[in-house]
Parts: structure tokens; C-alpha cells; sequence
């Protein structure tokens, strides 16, 4: 029997538990009302809709409830099996009314459009609609949608300007529009969204400055802009920025926004010289914090997240680049063990972390001095278990390839294999020279080894740290002999730099008496430029006024004192055997002057130098104006006169000239257009097989570009079979330059093609499909759709293609170099 009596004379164990049997009445009660909550019916009707439009299986609904089960469990939201998902908040009108506050549809493959209906959330805080087919413009009521905080539909098919009222979604945290296909700039009212910390806006068609107004975005911790056509000088603000993508872009770096080191280097997907080189060492603690290490070398941390496609700066003297995407939960790319790796002679702490990379990880140094240097990379196998365990985990494989300055250095590098097993350093030294002020250290995942062991995601490069240092030697002596060293060094200098002044001079002096020996039986002799003359005008060979780089050197913008703009060609010393060949090139030059050919200014010849210098053409190369991004519209008959140019050109070197000159292989990227649009020839190509399939079916004028509205039919015919007839396998099928002159001027008719071409004849292209053309990247495929690179002569019959000795794998974050560096000028 319960003494009651006794029980009020000790209130605090019945006050707690009142007080716990309050909080249970609460608790339960609030669960009760949430079950019997309804959803808003406006939003319900919204959904339902929705989905219709879509062609989409709705939510598992029971009674046309959708915030019922998991929608009410905001930690189900994100789980792969609950898709399309959403998540409700109940609280509403004392616990009776649901709001849906979040809406995933991942990956559903459906197609769609940005329906209206979304208006009806009102209390929508994140819609992620990535991985779909959505197509069409983002419409203008999307600003509507206040409560907002995440909106990601990247990797979808929108199209059109990203509109501006994008701005008023001012609780926007994280915008992501990545993997579409927009166009114009943008919009100022962006800079509006103060609260954002994530902006992705990677391959999505965009290009423009970006807008002043950003600079209010204080708030921004990741800014990725990679893979578009932004131009211009890129803000200051933006060194606040912890995580930076800006890759393939057109930006612009000055004074004023050079703060951030490298880059101007990696917003492409090479390195480059970024200023006067200031280094000759770096070091990388892969994954991990800065330590000493062994003969007091200090590593610098390295231990930033990297996402499955990142470039981050985070030193002035190097970068890292990773790009690999995995099944694994953890995305961090840092592997740690507890195990200590032993070595001879090495810091255990230095592999306690590791990083790694499921597809290709980079490290750049950047600001180097020229010369020979030593790269070490150490490297541990701290993930598999040893193979004497037998074990599933001792399975494990990590099999990748070594690429050092984009030459291949080990195939099938297995680490533990290499250390005779695992926990056991490999430290790995290369000889490399640095050649262009920067070092590019490439760890390649081939798809080699397993996958899965000990668990999804194990596999691809993992290295523990990475040192580099300049091997030129740098005296240095003792304190007590410097007075010694100093009273001994200083005379004999003086006695020696007398005695180089004098040979120099003398030199000098011989060598210019031999130039112009060389130079006197030219006939017309050319100009000749000095070196310092030909330095000051590109600033000494700056990156900034770099061209291009062709078969046989760099070609620098340049103005001379005088005021001309000309292209100066650069001969690398492996283009020419010497002098005399060289000067025989200047003759045959000097000798062909014609409209239709660039023109050459003069040429350098000082010492070891070997420097041409041509006219400088405003309007850059047809393949250009053809393919990439600019101003010019090249309508039919500004097509058919650079042509018509370029034939004339080519009858000129065939049959006009002394000595007459074949051109041997010409194509859009060989000829240039000057600021009328006259064409100029010059450089090397060759085409493919697509002109001839279409001229067998009857479709030759299916080479015409398809963004030419009006064009001359005739006109465009004469043109094809006057390309298909040069480029005869048989001299005496192919018409003469005059001739074919005469045909495009429709003068004569072309003879009956009855071949064909000896490129196609000479080559075996298999496998290869019209559309393979039209999305390769090398220049001259994508030429044959809309203008032949053979249309003027022969092929390079009996030529075989140049294989390069296993050059580094393609950039898999970003595109073909051949895409973004044109040869030559």
C-alpha cells in the first residue's frame, strides 16, 4: 500500500517525475498532431501537377498525403532510395498544417520543363533538380521563390539568359547551375544573393566579365566559373575566396588582381610563366599538415578538401589538381593510418597521412627557375593489409602511372610492389628539366589494379609527399675565408670580365661581318632586326604577347619602334641546322611577295638566334572566325572570296612564282585573315574522310556550314569538286592552280570526280562515323564540315602520322589543348 503521506513529505522525486510525465504528454501529443497534420492543399495539387508534366511516378502517397512517413524525418530526405523525395514541416497552425520545405528529383532521366507551378511553395527552403533532362529558358517567376536557401539544377539541359531575378532569393546559401547549356552573362542582380557561401557555374556556355556587383558576396567560400568564356580582368575580391575553379576561361591579370598566386596559370589546364621566376625548391606534405623532415626539409601543408574536380592554389610556389569521382561515401581524398612506415632514414610522421585520387592527381610547381632538378615522391602503401595475411583486404591492388613534364616515367607503378610491401616507404627520385618556369608532376590512374579493396573508392594514385629541388649548383662558403676568397676572386674577375669584354667584342664584331656576308647574295635583301630590337618589342618574349606555338617555334605579338604590329616567329633550336640554312629560307621568302601571302618584314639572325618577322594579322586565323567565339560573321560570299584568295594564292607558289613553291598541305588554320578579310597563306594540315562519304551520296553540300542561312548553291558545288580534283592520288587527275582558279570563278566546268582523294586512299580511317568529326577537337576534323583543307593540291602521299612517345593522358578536368592554342600565328 502507497503511504501517501510519506510520498508528499519528498517532493523532489515526485516533482521530477511529474515533470518527466509532462515532457512524454508533450512529446507524444506533438508526434500525434504531426501524424494527423494535412499538407497545404494548394501545395498537394502544386506536386500532383508537377509530376504530370514530367511524366513521373509520384511520391508513395496515401491519401493524397504527401507529408506522411519519411517526408515528416528530414534525416530521410537525402537517402538515394527516397527519390523523388520531400521533406515537411508540421508545426503550422498548432502542429495541424504541413509545408513542404524541400524537393529532390535526382536523376530521373525525365524530360521537363521549369513548370510554374512551383510558386504554390511557399515555404520551399531546397529544390534539387540535378541530373535530369529539364530543357528550356529559366523562367522569370523563379525570383518568387523567396524562401529559397539551396537551388541546384546543374547537370541538366536549361538553355537561354540566366535571368535576373535570380536576385531576389536573398536566403540563397547555394547555387548551382553547373553542366547546362545558358548563354549570354551574368546578370549584376546576382551580386544581390549576400548570403551565398556556394556558386557553381562550370560548363554552362557563359562568358562576359564578371559583374562588379559580386564583389558584395562576402560570404562566398567556393566559386567555381570553370569551363566557360569569361573575359576580362578578373577582380581583386576574389583572393577572399577559399576554394577557387577557373579553368579554360579568357581572363585577365594586371597589377591589380595578380595578388593571387598562379592564377592566371590555372584557369587553364596547363601551367604557364607566371612572373620573373623566383624558386628553386618546393615541397608538398601530400594530405597533411606542414612537417620537417629529413634532412631539414620542410614540407608545406597540403591539406585542404578536394572535391571530385578541383584546382587549388594554396602557395605561392605550387598547386594541386584533382579530378577522379568514386562510389565512396567519403569524398575527402585523405587516406590515414595509425601504422608506422618504416625506411631508411626517413620521418614516420610524414606518411601518416596520404593523398589520394581516383583518377589523375597534379601537382604543379610553378615559379621555378630554369635548369636540371631532382623530383622525389614518397610513397606508402598504408590502405591494403600485406599480402602475407591472406586476407580479402590483402587482395588489394594500386597499380597507376607516372608522368613527369607530360612524359611518362613508370607504367604501372605499384607501390607496395616497389617497397616489397606494404607500410614500408618507396621514396622515388626523377631527373627532369624545367624549361618554361614551371614543373608538372601527374599521378595517372589507368583503371589498373582493384576497385573495391577494402572498400569502395580504394584505388587510383596515393602518395604520401612530393620534394623538388633545382640541381645547379650555388657556391657558398665559410665566414672565417671570405676576405681570403673576396681579395683572391676580385682582381682575377676584373682580368677576366677585360679579357670576355674584348672577345665579345671582337666576336660581335666577326659575327656581324659574317651576317652580312650571309645576307649579300639574297638578292632583295630583307630587313634585319636585332635581338635587343625584337626583345623590346615583345617586351622581351613575354607570355602575354605569346600567339601561339607551331611546328617550329613560338610566335610573339610584337610592335616595333616605328609603330607596326607584327607577329615575330621564334625558331626553337631544334627547327634549323644553322645558318646557312636558315638564310637559304630568307631567300626563297624574300623572293614571293603576292596579296594572298604573308608578308615578311625581316628576319634576326644574331649570334644562335634565328627570328622571322612577318606581318601582323588583325582577324587571326580562318579556323577561328570559323569555330571559336568572336565577332567576325563570315557570310556566303566573304566564304567564297577567301577561297577564291586562297586558290589565287596557291597559283601564284605553283606557277607564278621563282622558284615556284608547293605548299604541300593547306586548311582553315593555315590561312589568315587580314582586317578586310583577305585571306594570307601560311603552315601545315590535312583533312579527313567526311567530304568524300557526302560526295558519293549525293550530299556535297552537306559541307556547308549550317549557320549560313542564304549561300550560292552553284557556287558551293563548283568549290567542292574543285577540292575533291586536287586532292587526286594521280598528278595527272589534278587540275592545275590557274585551272582551278578558273573553275570557282565559273569559267570552265569541273571534270567528273571519279576517285578518291589520295589522303583517304593512303590512309585506313575505321570505325569512324560523321558525327566522330563533329565533335573532335582537332582542328582540321572539325574544318572538312564546312570548308575542304585540301580544296587547293595534293595530299602528303605516303606520309605516316606522328605518334608521340606515351605523352600524358588528357587533362580529364579540362579540355584539348588543341582547342585552346592554335599553331603558328
Amino acid at each position: 500500500m502507497i503511504n501517501l503521506r510519506k510520498m508528499l513529505k519528498q517532493p523532489w522525486p515526485l516533482s521530477a517525475s511529474f515533470c518527466s510525465l509532462c515532457f512524454l504528454s508533450c512529446f507524444w501529443f506533438q508526434v500525434y498532431m504531426a501524424q494527423n497534420a494535412t499538407t497545404d492543399p494548394s501545395e498537394v495539387t502544386a506536386l500532383f501537377s508537377i509530376f504530370r508534366k514530367w511524366d513521373m511516378q509520384a511520391l508513395p502517397i496515401r491519401g493524397g498525403e504527401p507529408c506522411i512517413g519519411f517526408a515528416t524525418n528530414g534525416s530521410e530526405f537525402e537517402k538515394p532510395e527516397n527519390n523523388p523525395a520531400v521533406s515537411c514541416d508540421c508545426t503550422y497552425n498548432k502542429n495541424t498544417t504541413c509545408h513542404i520545405t524541400k524537393l529532390r528529383v535526382h536523376a530521373r532521366n525525365k524530360p521537363g520543363v521549369f513548370p510554374e507551378e512551383f510558386v504554390a511553395f511557399r515555404y520551399l527552403a531546397v529544390l534539387k533538380l540535378d541530373k535530369n533532362y529539364f530543357t528550356g529558358p529559366l523562367p522569370a517567376f523563379i525570383g518568387n521563390m523567396s524562401t529559397l536557401m539551396v537551388l541546384s539544377i546543374s547537370h541538366n539541359s536549361f538553355s537561354g539568359p540566366i535571368p535576373k531575378e535570380l536576385g531576389n532569393l536573398k536566403e540563397l546559401t547555394m547555387l548551382s547551375f553547373g553542366s547546362n547549356n545558358f548563354s549570354g552573362t551574368l546578370p549584376p542582380e546576382l551580386g544581390n544573393l549576400v548570403k551565398l557561401e556556394q556558386f557553381y557555374m562550370d560548363s554552362c556556355g557563359l562568358g562576359g566579365e564578371i559583374p562588379s556587383t559580386f564583389a558584395k558576396l562576402i560570404n562566398m567560400k567556393i566559386l567555381d566559373l570553370s569551363y566557360n568564356y569569361f573575359s576580362g580582368s578578373f577582380p581583386p575580391w576574389a583572393t577572399t575566396i577559399s576554394q577557387l575553379n577557373l579553368v579554360v576561361n579568357n581572363f585577365t591579370f594586371d597589377s591589380s588582381n595578380i595578388t593571387l598566386p598562379g592564377l592566371n596559370c590555372l584557369q587553364r589546364n596547363f601551367p604557364c610563366n607566371r612572373n620573373t621566376p623566383l624558386y628553386t625548391n618546393f615541397s608538398i606534405k601530400c594530405g597533411g599538415p606542414q612537417m620537417r623532415g629529413s634532412g631539414g626539409i620542410l614540407y608545406e601543408a597540403e591539406d585542404s578538401a578536394l572535391g571530385p574536380a578541383t584546382f587549388n592554389v594554396t602557395s605561392t610556389k605550387w598547386a594541386v589538381s584533382n579530378a577522379g569521382f568514386s562510389d565512396k561515401k567519403n569524398q575527402s581524398f585523405v587516406k590515414t593510418t595509425r601504422t608506422q612506415v618504416s625506411g631508411a632514414d626517413l620521418t614516420p610522421a610524414l606518411f601518416k597521412t596520404s593523398r589520394m585520387s581516383t583518377g589523375s592527381l597534379r601537382y604543379y610547381g610553378l615559379g621555378l627557375k630554369n635548369g636540371p632538378y631532382t623530383v622525389t615522391l614518397q610513397f606508402a602503401e598504408t590502405v591494403f593489409a600485406s599480402r602475407d595475411t591472406q586476407t580479402s583486404q590483402s587482395l588489394g591492388r594500386r597499380v597507376f602511372d607516372i608522368y613527369i613534364q607530360g612524359n611518362l616515367r613508370r607504367k604501372d607503378f605499384d607501390i607496395s610492389k616497389e617497397a616489397g610491401g606494404v607500410n614500408r616507404a618507396v621514396p622515388t627520385p626523377f631527373k627532369v628539366d624545367v624549361i618554361e618556369n614551371y614543373l608538372d608532376i601527374h599521378l595517372f590512374w589507368a583503371g589498373k589494379g582493384t576497385c573495391c579493396i577494402p572498400e569502395e573508392g580504394d584505388y587510383g594514385p596515393l602518395i604520401s609527399a612530393v620534394h623538388a629541388a633545382s640541381d645547379t649548383p650555388t657556391t657558398r662558403g665559410k665566414k672565417s675565408r671570405i676576405g681570403l676568397i673576396v681579395g683572391i676572386a676580385v682582381p682575377i674577375g676584373v682580368v677576366i670580365l677585360l679579357l670576355l669584354f674584348a672577345v665579345l667584342y671582337m666576336r660581335r664584331k666577326t659575327s656581324a661581318k659574317d651576317d652580312d656576308e650571309d645576307l649579300l647574295g639574297l638578292g632583295p635583301r630583307p630587313n634585319t632586326f636585332s635581338y635587343a630590337e625584337l626583345g623590346a618589342a615583345t617586351k622581351d618574349f613575354n607570355p602575354s604577347n605569346k600567339l601561339g606555338e607551331g611546328g617550329y617555334g613560338p610566335v610573339y605579338k610584337g610592335t616595333l619602334s616605328d609603330g607596326r604590329v607584327v607577329a615575330v616567329k621564334q625558331l626553337s633550336v631544334a627547327s634549323h641546322q644553322g645558318k646557312s640554312q636558315f638564310v637559304t629560307e630568307i631567300a626563297t621568302i624574300s623572293t614571293v611577295q603576292h596579296r594572298n601571302l604573308v608578308k615578311l618584314y625581316g628576319c634576326c639572325i644574331e649570334g644562335s638566334h634565328r627570328i622571322l618577322v612577318y606581318e601582323y594579322l588583325e582577324n587571326k586565323r580562318l579556323h577561328q572566325a570559323l569555330f571559336g567565339r568572336n565577332d567576325l560573321h563570315l557570310d556566303w560570299p566573304t566564304r567564297f572570296n577567301i577561297l577564291l584568295g586562297t586558290a589565287r594564292g596557291l597559283a601564284y607558289l605553283h606557277e607564278e612564282s621563282k622558284p615556284r613553291i608547293v605548299h604541300r598541305d593547306v586548311k582553315a588554320s593555315n590561312i589568315l585573315l587580314d582586317a578586310e578579310l583577305s585571306p594570307k597563306i601560311s603552315d601545315f594540315g590535312w583533312a579527313k574522310e567526311r567530304a568524300w562519304t557526302l560526295h558519293e551520296n549525293d550530299q556535297s553540300l552537306g559541307l556547308v556550314d549550317p549557320r549560313l542561312t542564304e549561300f550560292d548553291e552553284n557556287d558551293a558545288t563548283r568549290l567542292i569538286k574543285a577540292a575533291l580534283l586536287c586532292t587526286q592520288a594521280s598528278p595527272m587527275m589534278k587540275p592545275s592552280m590557274s585551272r582551278v582558279v578558273a573553275i570557282l570563278s565559273g569559267d570552265i566546268e569541273a571534270s567528273t570526280v571519279m576517285s578518291k582523294p589520295s589522303y583517304l586512299a593512303d590512309w585506313d580511317f575505321k570505325d569512324v562515323t560523321t558525327s566522330s568529326f563533329l565533335v573532335d577537337d582537332d582542328t582540321s576534323s572539325t574544318e572538312s564540315n564546312v570548308l575542304l583543307n585540301h580544296q587547293s593540291e595534293g595530299s602528303t602521299t605516303g606520309a605516316s602520322p606522328r605518334i608521340d612517345p606515351a605523352p600524358s593522358p588528357v587533362n580529364v578536368t579540362g579540355s584539348m589543348l588543341t582547342g585552346i592554342i592554335g599553331e603558328g600565328m
